[in-house]
């Protein structure tokens, strides 16, 4: 064997031992799997997490960071926590959101919780998200919201110093773009779960419910009483929502179409998603143009102010006659069992 050829073999034998190396070192994210509670592994099927965006500490990291960063924004003065909010359950307590300028939306925010268990994959009132992903990319740019660019994001957060070399450890790559900050984003509202309220405890034999609260929780599932536990869950469906959109009697004529501003079907107009009944004590006003302060009056629409409308769900089977006629006592210990649902850890 001629010198030369000795010297190409030597020299291939490096460059490949040194690109082996090289890969050994590379940095990687570490796994970080969803702590399922109890009640949703006995009740209800595994939460959805993709498989081109699986959990890791530090995608989760990351994304905690971004959801409270003010850099998101168009002029940096307002975070996706600042509609979502965790002391109110990661909701905004305001009737209608209030954008970057003080431009106000048309709706309110809803609560982030239990979001991978979202089987639909629809999000917002109106379900025009496809995923959480995709969630966490629409308000940069909403000119009623945070009212940027997604290259000027991309641009900010590329020239700060912290955020390449996480962006680098979260995904392998310190070139930040709108795909892996949604990405991020999605992996920390994922890990927000709620699932320690009274009434989970109550399930799992480790609380009692007060003779109010258990009367209440039988009129929710009474179908001649409240019926309430078709749209919003019950014992064996711990989300306390269907996830589902339904046009539940608010009005007879629709100026916000909900659903159907987005299929385009007239039979979807007034149509909104159900929220979940976990942390209401939290999450007021009520609906999603917040017409209702207090449970009180979101309980007397069903009782007793349901409107009838060419879109109006089946489940509203007495809208005829405004509503199900609860009694005030029903009324009162139907309040107590939907307080209980409160995780007050969870906003902690």
């Amino acid at each position: 064997m001629s010198t030369n050829v000795l010297h190409i073999i030597l020299l291939t034998s490096f460059i490949c031992l040194s690109c082996s190396n090289e890969n050994e070192d590379t940095y990687k994210p570490k796994p970080a799997a969803l702590e399922i509670p109890k009640l949703f592994q006995d009740n209800i099927i595994p939460p959805i997490t993709p498989v081109n965006n699986p959990q890791t500490l530090e995608g989760i990291a990351l994304g905690k960071k971004l959801f409270f960063d003010p850099i998101l924004s168009g002029n940096n003065t307002q975070a996706c926590a600042d509609c979502h909010a965790p002391e109110n359950a990661f909701s905004d307590a305001s009737r209608f959101s209030i954008g970057i300028d003080g431009s106000l939306g048309n709706r309110n925010s809803m609560p982030l919780f239990n979001l991978a268990w979202n089987y639909d994959e629809k999000f917002f009132w109106d379900g025009n998200t496809f995923s959480l992903e995709h969630q966490a990319f629409v308000p940069v740019t909403d000119p009623l919201e945070m009212k940027s660019s997604w290259a000027n994001v991309e641009q900010k957060l590329q020239q700060h110093k912290d955020y390449p070399l996480l962006f680098e450890q979260a995904f392998g790559t310190s070139r930040i773009d709108s795909t892996l900050v949604t990405k991020a984003i999605a992996q920390f509202e994922r890990t927000l779960i709620s699932a320690n309220s009274k009434f989970d405890k109550f399930l799992l034999g480790e609380a009692d419910l007060t003779p109010e609260e258990l009367n209440g929780f039988n009129v929710f599932m009474d179908e001649a009483r409240g019926d309430c536990f078709h749209c919003h869950g019950s014992d064996k469906n711990p989300l306390w929502t269907d996830n589902a959109f339904h046009n539940n009697g608010l009005d007879e004529a629709f100026t916000d179409l909900g659903l159907g501003a987005v299929t385009g079907d007239p039979a979807d107009n007034g149509k909104f998603k159900s929220p979940s009944l976990r942390n209401l004590m939290f999450t007021a006003p009520y609906m999603h143009d917040g017409r209702f302060t207090t449970i009180e009056e979101v309980i007397d629409h069903y009782s007793e102010g349901l409107k009838n409308s060419p879109t109006i769900d089946p489940l509203m089977k007495k809208v005829t006659q405004g509503g199900v006629k609860l009694t005030e006592k029903d009324k009162a210990d139907l309040k107590a069992f939907l307080m209980s649902l409160t995780d007050y850890e969870f906003v902690n």
